[in-house]
């Protein structure tokens, strides 16, 4: 970066590490992240029901260790992790050591049960659930200028922008080979490296067992033309301004950020292969039992909102199995669903 875009002027990664992580930032507001948007957690206790699920599928592939690990990366006020306990079978919790990972502070009234960490444990036996983090690890914007040059695009607290230097380096290489900008101006990316990277030194954490990332995400051959940059405020798409008052999110290139033997599918299949279709009651229950109509049929709409094409449904499910056998017939097979390795893709 050349002297005039010192001062204010910085890349969008450090505008936004700031505004979201530093003193005051966005992510140490006292009403947390779910004040501001809804996620699948907050969406219905059936999301924390299926990853239940899910940490009983990696127990059993595991040989029902005599401690399981169960990791909640961006853990916010810790909302799935308490939401995982609830749901465990009572011998299953009995064996299972939860632990939230979050840059804020433990929220009061936490589960004693739950370690409350800034980074996650080495060592993991168990399941490293990360959902909606990496869309908050900050990245470069790139931007075409007149001469089809994709350049860093800088920006002041106020959200003002202007474009800086051409990227180099590991950057270009990473626009190069996932996300190529066609040489026509104000064509905008982002620079998903710092998440290919985190999402590296998350699953080495995992000695055995399962990382699973869940976000909205797009492939390469698809990518969105002016980039995926937005805010949150208060419930409401904002534009992003990196001064701490509003989250500041990217959808994510899952794809690249898949390690060899990572698989990508759709939250509508995962929650299926989990047991979470959101198919209605059958209507007779309704004369029979009309409390537990009634009930199913709220079941069943919230499991419908987690799983609709064109909305949370839509998310991408990286799953990352290290050390766990996939031969056909393990308890993990319904979700390792085949995707080109990485270096292929």
């Amino acid at each position: 970066m050349t002297d005039d875009t010192a001062g204010e002027w910085r890349g969008w990664r450090a505008a936004a590490e700031t505004a979201l992580y530093g003193p005051g930032g966005f992510y140490h507001r006292p009403e947390g992240p779910a004040g501001h948007f809804r996620t699948s957690v907050h969406a219905s206790p059936l999301f924390a029901e299926a990853v239940a699920r899910l940490l009983g599928r990696v127990d059993e592939a595991l040989g029902r260790p005599a401690a399981l690990d169960f990791v909640d990366m961006a853990a916010g006020r810790g909302e799935l992790v308490t939401g995982v306990l609830a749901a465990l079978p009572a011998d299953l919790a009995t064996r299972t050591r939860a632990y939230a990972v979050e840059r804020a502070d433990r929220p009061p009234g936490l589960d004693h049960r739950i370690e409350w960490l800034t980074e996650p444990p080495r060592g993991i036996t168990g399941l490293l659930f990360a959902n909606e983090w990496l869309d908050n690890v900050p990245v470069e914007i790139a931007e075409t200028d007149s001469a089809g040059v994709a350049r860093r695009v800088l920006v002041r607290p106020d959200g003002t922008e202007r474009l800086g230097d051409p990227f180099s380096g590991a950057e270009a290489r990473w626009l190069a080979r996932w996300w190529p900008l066609p040489a026509e101006e104000g064509l905008r990316a982002e620079v998903g490296l710092p998440r290919d990277e985190a999402w590296a030194a998350a699953v080495a954490t995992v000695e055995r067992g399962l990382a699973v990332a869940v976000d909205y995400a797009h492939a390469v051959g698809a990518r969105p033309l002016f980039g995926t940059l937005t805010g949150f405020r208060a419930g409401r798409e904002t534009a992003p301004v990196p001064d701490g008052s509003c989250d500041i999110t990217a959808h994510v290139a899952l794809d690249a950020c898949a390690l060899p033997g990572g698989r990508v599918l759709t939250q509508r299949a995962a929650l299926r292969a989990l047991g979470i279709a959101g198919a209605r009651p059958p209507l007779a229950l309704a004369s029979t039992q009309p409390a537990a109509y009634v009930r199913a049929l709220a079941s069943a709409g919230e499991a419908a909102e987690l799983t609709a094409p064109g909305g949370l449904g839509d998310f991408g499910w990286l799953l990352q199995p290290v050390a766990v056998p996939d031969a056909p017939g393990t308890p993990l097979e319904a979700l390792l669903v085949d995707v080109p390795d990485h270096e292929e893709q």
